[in-house]
């Protein structure tokens, strides 16, 4: 992607850094320290025009107000990446699922496990594809690229885990 657009939101998670392309179309949300994450580079444009819609709607998730994300995005990623992110994109706000039942939902064998483990990872947008319902065969909470505190975080806010 050449000379995305950028911009960052504070969030209750932490800050936000999200990119887009030259049609405004989300392109990555992340947090610092992110495993794969991004970090602004040299010749990016910072401005926020951009991603009013994503400030709008992170802003009413994060507050309880919104349950589902309708935005122009754009990723990129093998056909088997895409294949689990689709099936990310089915589970509903309040619900989880395993990674072994994203496997099934691909048709991919049991044995995927941890691919599926690494498509989830490899997936550039943090919260708005909510990665973070994903979570063990025996209820963990396991793996999250932006950590397992924003995981849990994430959770409770959508009423899966007890707590505040």
């Amino acid at each position: 992607m050449d000379n995305p657009y950028w911009t960052e939101l504070a969030s209750p998670v932490g800050p936000l850094l999200l990119t887009a392309d030259a049609d405004g179309a989300l392109t990555s949300v992340s947090v610092p320290g992110q495993k794969g994450g991004r970090t602004v580079q040299e010749g990016w444009r910072h401005d926020a025009g951009p991603f009013r819609e994503a400030t709008e709607q992170l802003t009413a998730y994060f507050a309880g107000d919104l349950k589902e994300f309708d935005l122009p995005v754009r990723v990129r990623g093998t056909e088997f990446r895409e294949r689990v992110w689709g099936a990310l994109d089915a589970v509903p706000y309040g619900a989880t699922t395993t990674y072994g039942a994203i496997a099934a939902q691909v048709g991919a064998p049991r044995a995927a496990i941890r691919a599926v483990g690494g498509a989830l990872g490899a997936n550039p947008l943090l919260v708005v594809r909510a990665c973070h319902r994903v979570i063990g065969a025996d209820g963990t909470m396991t793996g999250y690229a932006g950590g397992l505190e924003r995981k849990m975080w994430l959770l409770r806010l959508e009423g899966v885990l007890g707590g505040a």
